[in-house]
């Protein structure tokens, strides 16, 4: 029997205020730019629609029903006693989605999917499971936010990721939490044999704290490009980690991330491992503080245990230096909108792989909050 999307819950997404909220990050419920749509309030689904036959779209709750073998790849690769909040996770009231393309099927519209925090002070436990099936592609966007006046609460969001050979995944977070609330995603992917999985995380609004480290485990020939874009307001601290381990011949990594402080505390941790001969990857960490009172802490590191590898990084922390406000100030800009110019191109990350469509949500989101911020 399918898990009932109950009418109250239908009817809170359709509210203005919901809909704004969802909208900030990349949530559309439009038939006609995605490819399905989930959407979840609090442990209960609200929105569970799929446009086209070639991708899955349920809640993990139907599919472990509907599909036994699906068992084998709830909390394989993310373990349940992880820590004390995978633990936490763990429980009979947990829900999240499960979204699948079929094999051999091209899903270039994204299929978003939305966890949404409606209830004050309460825990949102949440267990995703995708799968890009063997030459397959699939893009999702993916946006968790609160309901506006709900500061605090926390969010637990466990997602396994399964590329499958030749398979190609995109999958692109968007965050917009408030002041009070706690996020810790526990995430981890496998990509399989000449597979590419492509993971964007934005965070551009207060939060209390963020803490995360998503691991990908990258098979013989595959890729995996992570690209993060945070800043850090006042009273805020992410912690946020990307860490490649590079287990078959000849596969990739490169992990980027460019980070802002205006106040708030970010730890920006990055480690690749090549774990097998001829395998490449290239860590990129810049920051830029707006702030005296904010902090980022740049972490790189680089793991060989074969001699024929290629693995690079590089890391910087600055300010936006005076001479390149002087000019763009001679050019007939103000200081102010000098000073937004440079943070937008300092925010600009080529995303290697990744659709248009996709690109220009991203670039939507950015812009939606860059108003209030700079």
């Amino acid at each position: 029997m399918s898990e009932r999307v109950s009418e109250s819950e239908q009817l809170e997404v359709e509210k203005p205020e919901v809909k704004k909220r969802l909208e900030s990050v990349g949530i559309e419920l439009d038939s006609s730019r995605r490819a399905a749509s989930f959407v979840q309030v609090d442990q209960q689904p609200a929105r569970i629609s799929s446009f086209l036959e070639s991708v899955e779209v349920m809640s993990i709750r139907d599919a472990l029903e509907k599909y036994d073998w699906l068992h084998d790849y709830y909390w394989k690769i993310v373990k349940r006693d992880q820590d004390k909040y995978t633990k936490e996770a763990d429980s009979e009231d947990v829900n999240g989605y499960f979204i699948r393309s079929l094999p051999g099927k091209k899903v270039e519209i994204p299929v978003e999917a939305c966890l949404y925090l409606r209830t004050a002070k309460s825990t949102q436990k949440v267990h995703n499971i995708i799968i890009a099936e063997e030459g397959s592609e699939l893009n999702i966007i993916s946006g968790c936010t609160s309901h506006p006046g709900v500061t605090s609460g926390m969010h637990l969001g466990i997602t396994e990721y399964y590329v499958k050979k030749n398979a190609k995944l995109t999958f692109t977070m968007i965050h917009s939490w408030e002041s009070d609330v706690e996020v810790r995603p526990r995430s981890a992917a496998v990509v399989e044999e000449n597979g590419v999985f492509i993971s964007n995380y934005v965070l551009m609004n207060p939060v209390k704290l963020v803490q995360m480290y998503p691991t990908a485990y990258v098979e013989k020939g595959g890729t995996a490009i992570f690209s993060s874009i945070i800043v850090a307001l006042e009273n805020s601290i992410v912690d946020s980690g990307t860490r490649a381990i590079l287990k078959g011949e000849g596969s990739s990594a490169e992990i980027v991330s460019r980070t802002i402080s205006k106040g708030g505390e970010v730890i920006a941790r990055g480690h690749i491992a090549g774990e097998a001969p001829d395998v490449k990857g290239h860590l990129e960490c810049r920051g830029l503080m707006l702030s005296d009172e904010g902090k980022i802490l740049a972490i790189p590191e680089l793991e060989a245990k074969y001699p024929n590898v290629d693995l690079s990084h590089e890391a910087a922390i600055g300010r936006i230096a005076e001479e390149e406000i002087f000019y763009l100030q001679s050019r007939g800009m103000s200081k102010d909108e000098a000073t937004a110019a440079i943070i937008r191109g300092f925010l600009e990350v080529d995303i290697k792989g990744i659709p248009e469509m996709l690109k220009r949500e991203i670039d939507k989101a950015i812009s939606l909050v860059e108003k209030d911020l700079f």
